[in-house]
């Protein structure tokens, strides 16, 4: 795997520590906690190596998944401010906020025979 990291980057990340970093993904920090508790057993209730084994696992797996969220994020928004800086008329699309047309109405002789038929059936 080939990593390219700018020297300006690798300044920033030198000057900060391990808690300041993960003050940044609150959702990370969650993770790495849950995963210190099993390591610590804190609520006392890992009795055996396979339950430790699962709980790790699990943590490890949650970890992975956020990760890659937070990372596909992060690549997400560096690409709109470079898009955005590079062509600045480029516009952003957007959903409508419009709930769509509303349905047709049928008259009350259609929908008293459209009725009668339902309850034939």
């Amino acid at each position: 795997m080939s990593q390219s990291v700018s020297s300006t980057e690798l300044k920033l990340r030198a000057g900060r520590s391990l808690e300041e970093r993960l003050s940044a993904h609150p959702q990370l920090w969650e993770r790495i906690e849950a995963l210190l508790n099993v390591v610590e057993n804190s609520a006392l209730d890992v009795e055996t190596a396979d339950l430790a084994e699962e709980r790790v696992i699990e943590e490890v797996r949650q970890i992975g998944q956020q990760v890659l969220s937070s990372w596909a994020e992060h690549q997400h928004q560096k690409q709109i401010e470079l898009l955005r800086s590079a062509q600045p008329q480029v516009r952003q699309h957007l959903k409508k906020n419009s709930t769509g047309t509303p349905a047709l109405e049928l008259s009350s002789s259609k929908s008293s025979s459209l009725l009668k038929g339902k309850e034939n059936r």
